[in-house]
């Protein structure tokens, strides 16, 4: 009960905060929180002008915690990210030194400000410090700080001069979240508040300690057998190598989801239990969490891009086909087989 009042109360307090100066966009701030909450990171894909930049420097504000904006550009170097080694000469002794300054990864909040515009190259040096949580300059590795939350904004309507994420890049992000146009409610409410002389007053809500405390929580939350082999079954369909794929996938995709969209779905399912009051995953956590987890871990094929499919509509079909109730999943002959 303490994890859960203590997530319950971290969300509403976060939520109060961000509501100054974003309007709407509920799911969106929900999948960040989780993301925090997992120790993970995710990337935000939406047109220009939906405040993807703003909720995220005022989410830093939230909590406390130093926030680092990196603006991709095709001319960004790896070491202006990760820091550089420099000679220090001491003019009293007249003895040279190398000295460690770091780059903008070196905060608890990193914004990587339209990923897809940087080289591979760059892009790459992302990759430890997103896994390892650390950096290497020449022979030294340098630690980065605890909690290390990195946030990727990506632009999905200008595709000149960009490069597109790695398969393997786009796997160490928990989620791939989908920033939408506001309603007209809100929208309005947008329009009105943009317009006028208006001030925010955030206060930080969450210290570091206490976030790293929720992170240890969300790992406690028990899962059922039941719901492991649900969530197995949902992202071992995606594999057209497997045996008993649906036709529909081997039809749709090229390749499918590896372990991580396992290990995401149920970490994800536990931190949305603890935010809804539960200490206890239910298969409508999965169920919630299944397009932002899975939805760039799968690459369709060739004949169902050409027909407009998306990896949404292959995800929400898989979602129909797979029973979420355990007696239905056990008597199912195709996933008898699987669980094996």
């Amino acid at each position: 009960m303490d994890s859960i009042n203590k997530l319950r109360d971290a969300r509403a307090k976060i939520c109060e905060q961000l509501s100054q100066v974003i309007v709407g966009q509920d799911a969106v701030i929900d999948e960040l929180l989780i993301t925090l909450f997992c120790r993970a990171h995710a990337i935000l894909e939406g047109v220009p002008g939906l405040a993807k930049t703003l909720l995220i420097s005022t989410l830093s504000r939230a909590l406390n915690l130093s926030f680092s904006r990196i603006q991709f550009t095709p001319d960004l170097m790896p070491g202006d990210i990760t820091g550089t080694d420099i000679i220090e000469e001491d003019r009293s002794t007249g003895t040279r030194n190398y000295r460690f300054i770091q780059g903008p990864l070196f905060a608890n909040v990193v914004l990587a400000d339209e990923i897809n515009r940087t080289p591979p190259k760059t892009q790459a040096a992302l990759l430890e410090a997103m896994q390892e949580r650390q950096v290497s300059v020449g022979v030294i590795r340098h630690k980065l700080p605890d909690p290390f939350f990195v946030l990727a904004t990506q632009n999905p309507i200008e595709q000149e001069g960009t490069y597109p994420l790695p398969e393997a890049q786009q796997d160490r992000f928990m989620f791939k979240i989908f920033v939408k146009y506001p309603n007209f409610k809100d929208e309005f409410e947008i329009a009105k508040r943009t317009t006028t002389l208006q001030t925010d007053n955030i206060k930080p809500v969450l210290q570091a300690n206490e976030i790293l405390e929720i992170q240890n929580a969300v790992r406690e939350v028990p899962i059922s057998d039941h719901l492991i082999r649900f969530t197995l079954a949902l992202v071992r369909q995606t594999r057209v190598n497997e045996e008993d794929t649906p036709d529909f996938i081997q039809q749709q995709l090229a390749w499918g989801a590896g372990p991580r969209a396992v290990q995401f779905l149920i970490l994800g399912a536990k931190a949305r239990a603890l935010m809804n009051a539960r200490t206890h995953v239910t298969a409508e956590d999965i169920i919630a969490l299944a397009h932002p987890v899975m939805r760039h871990r799968i690459l369709l094929s060739f004949p169902a891009e050409s027909d407009g499919i998306t990896p949404d509509q292959v995800i929400s079909q898989l979602l129909e086909e797979t029973p979420a109730r355990e007696d239905e999943l056990m008597r199912h002959p195709r996933f008898q087989k699987m669980f094996q």
